[in-house]
């Protein structure tokens, strides 16, 4: 009493392949995957990003980030 049998789940299947076809969702499948290898690389690249020195001022992101904290903590 419920839950969702395996025949219901059968039976929605059946008719969402009936509605888009296998084609489409096997597209929206490899869409889909795509999408989420895509979100994990650039969440790998972000904890992997070294401190990198800007050209123009010679600081390092962290100096910066840390700079601008000290500048909101004096003007409060």
């Amino acid at each position: 009493m419920g839950g969702i049998s395996v025949w219901q789940l059968l039976i929605v299947l059946a008719i969402v392949v009936l509605l888009f076809g296998t084609k489409r969702l096997r597209s929206l499948g490899t869409d889909v995957g795509g999408a989420v290898k895509g979100f994990r690389k650039a969440m790998e690249t972000e904890e992997e990003k070294p401190s990198v020195n800007h050209e123009a001022t010679g600081q390092t992101y962290e100096s910066k980030v840390h700079e601008a904290e000290e500048d909101k903590s004096t003007k409060s």
